[in-house]
């Protein structure tokens, strides 16, 4: 059984410890902050409470049973940095969650490449630095990569891969495989600012901020409408797989209006531009973002819609029919 080493004791590394443990695999989490003895073995205690509480509350909501919790627990380990040299000799793959400070990092990886095997996977979960510069500052480059999780990390699928062009595509591999056996949704990225989800995000948070100072709506009715229209949409098709259905064109018209009336961070991106003049706006061309050539389109689209009613019905949220079409039915 694979055995997960995870370095950086504080949020983000018991919310991975919580995650692997959950999905069946056991855990070193090592508290990489130097302390004493006892501080070490207090805050050991406390991380081990803190997962257990967690794992208590989807006992609560009736996700887990108390033996479910107990058997989850007695997969996780808490050491101190001090003397855990030993356990990272044997260490295969290694997911590093400390806080964003990059001299903390440097000193980390330079003390991790000691101790770990000449064949250990190695994953940064930084949301700051590219992977092409942590890279540098462990030896054994091409084992590194970045693992983006999104909080809470025990419960989101989504973990963004980043790869730099040093590393091994069989580490790529086997990081994809390990977080989709534990029901992760890896998806991999080139080494860029923001990763795909903050990216996208960061726009889409100010844009908010900025209607509040507009005072275009209500703080509580943007989130509204960002509860149920965009999240519900997005959920179902992705933001380039709705531009398909909607076609490039009316992106591109929208933007131009949009750009007009609030400024150029709304001018539409090369690629729409470039698909409109080839003819590429998405289904009814077949072809868009993504290539429909061959594809039945009634059935994909009825999959869609059949997945779209099934988030509707999960939500609580489907369309209120007429009562005399319920009489019929």
């Amino acid at each position: 059984m694979k055995t997960v080493h995870i370095l950086g004791a504080g949020r983000m590394g018991q919310g991975m410890a919580l995650a692997f443990i959950q999905g069946g695999l056991p855990v070193v989490l090592i508290d990489v902050k130097q302390r004493g003895p006892q501080a070490s073995a207090a805050y050991a205690d406390q991380v081990r409470e803190a997962i257990a509480r967690e794992l208590r509350a989807k006992v609560a909501l009736g996700r887990l049973t108390q033996a479910q919790v107990d058997i989850a627990l007695a997969r996780l380990s808490v050491l101190p940095r001090q003397g855990c040299e030993t356990a990272l000799a044997e260490a295969r793959y290694l997911f590093e969650g400390v806080p964003e400070v990059l001299e903390m990092k440097r000193e980390l990886f330079a003390w991790l490449g000691a101790c770990i095997p000449a064949d250990a996977r190695v994953a940064s979960t930084t949301s700051t630095f590219l992977v092409s510069e942590l890279a540098t500052c462990i030896s054994g480059p091409q084992r590194f990569i970045n693992a983006h999780w999104l909080n809470p990390a025990d419960l989101m699928p989504l973990v963004e891969v980043s790869r730099s062009d040093s590393t091994d595509p069989a580490v790529v591999s086997d990081m994809l495989e390990l977080l989709r056996s534990i029901g992760k949704v890896p998806v991999v990225c080139s080494a860029s600012p923001g990763y795909i989800v903050p990216r996208i995000q960061a726009q889409a948070m100010n844009e908010a901020a900025r209607m509040v100072e507009e005072g275009v709506a209500s703080t509580a009715d943007i989130d509204q409408a960002i509860r149920v229209g965009f999240g519900l949409r997005f959920a179902v098709l992705g933001l380039l797989e709705f531009i398909d259905w909607g076609g490039g064109d009316i992106l591109f018209y929208a933007s131009k209006y949009l750009s007009g009336q609030l400024g150029e961070r709304f001018d539409c991106a090369d690629i729409v531009r470039e698909n409109m003049a080839r003819g590429r706006n998405g289904l009814r061309d077949g072809q868009g973002f993504y290539d429909y050539a061959g594809r039945d389109t009634d059935a994909y689209k009825a999959q869609r819609m059949q997945d779209f009613f099934r988030l509707l019905d999960a939500t609580g949220l489907t369309a209120r029919f007429d009562q005399a079409l319920e009489n019929q039915g």
